[in-house]
């Protein structure tokens, strides 16, 4: 049994809308019955009928856009298609690179991992907090496997449901800037206080997106270590609650410094709390359960998003 996100009738055959993911009975199944986000994107040239990277319906007609500028087929079924609605995936797919030229690549170079050349590269620090592009690589660098497969994990499962409640370019967005705030948070903070840092990982975009999920679907049912059945908003409060606690207790030089970005998860959280507010009523409550079994989620195929639960 599942209830509508609209009536609140409980219906035993639910519709999961594509678009804004939100659970619906018979009467409001269709987007124009549950006033589906995705409505306003009918007319988006960068939504529906466009890859998101082709500018060139905006020109009426003309020979614009990214198609000739670069010769590139950015239509649906072009070689660009498979991004449309699959950002998540995509900024996922980046992490695994960046791990690889990390661990694998920098150290064939002279810049293994720990060295001065090594954290200029891929960290953002206090001591070069002006070399822009750590700004982006940090996003993506991380400072082992565990790390890197506790943020994947994450993005994977929860990234597909913001970026089909808001679109791809706004979910790319908040991900990028909610990433670089909570690095130069991090980086700002440890300055303030005197001390050295160095931020890297996807932590903070993470967090942005638990925060948004917190306000849209609050009552989104999940399991804490695979196990411990809780809502993402109460996931999300006890995550908040620790971080706060840690960001306390490192200010005031209690010896708990535990290498760990706190300020930064803040930071992102605070972000995704924002915007999740202010989004919140164009997006419904959203799905209330994440069903992890066999044929939900994964990657759609080009020129199109794939399902999620």
């Amino acid at each position: 049994m599942a209830t509508c996100d609209v009536c609140g009738e409980e219906v035993n055959m639910p519709y999961n809308c594509g678009s804004c993911g939100g659970t619906y009975c018979s009467a409001h199944r269709l987007p124009e019955n549950h006033s589906c986000p995705g409505l306003e994107q009918w007319n988006d040239p960068d939504a529906v009928f466009d890859s998101g990277f082709d500018d060139s319906v905006d020109a009426g007609g003309s020979s614009g856009g990214l198609r000739s500028k670069v010769g590139l087929d950015t239509g649906p079924g072009g070689p660009l298609a498979y991004f449309r609605g699959n950002f998540a995936y995509l900024f996922l797919g980046l992490s695994v690179v960046v791990f690889g030229l990390q661990f694998l690549v920098a150290p064939l170079f002279g810049a293994p991992p720990g060295s001065p050349a090594w954290y200029d590269i891929f960290t953002l620090s206090t001591a070069n907090p002006e070399f822009v592009w750590t700004w982006f690589v940090s996003i993506f660098a991380h400072g082992g496997i565990t790390h890197l497969l506790f943020n994947a994990i994450a993005l994977y499962f929860f990234g597909p449901i913001v970026e089909r409640q808001v679109g791809s370019r706004k979910f790319a967005a908040l991900f990028l800037v909610s990433g670089i705030a909570a690095g130069l948070g991090q980086v700002g903070l440890a300055l303030f206080t005197g001390e050295a840092a160095r931020v890297l990982g996807a932590s903070g975009a993470i967090m942005a997106i638990m925060g948004v999920l917190s306000m849209t679907a609050p009552d989104l049912k999940v399991l804490l270590f695979f196990v411990i059945p809780m809502s993402v908003r109460t996931l999300t409060i006890l995550f908040a609650g620790f971080s706060i606690f840690m960001v306390a207790a490192n200010t005031t030089g209690s010896g708990l410094l535990s290498g760990v970005a706190h300020f930064a998860h803040l930071v992102g959280l605070f972000i995704g709390l924002w915007y999740g507010n202010r989004i919140k009523g164009r997006v419904g409550r959203g799905p209330q359960q994440l069903n992890l079994g066999p044929g939900r989620g994964g990657p759609g195929g080009p020129g199109g998003p794939g399902r999620r639960p």
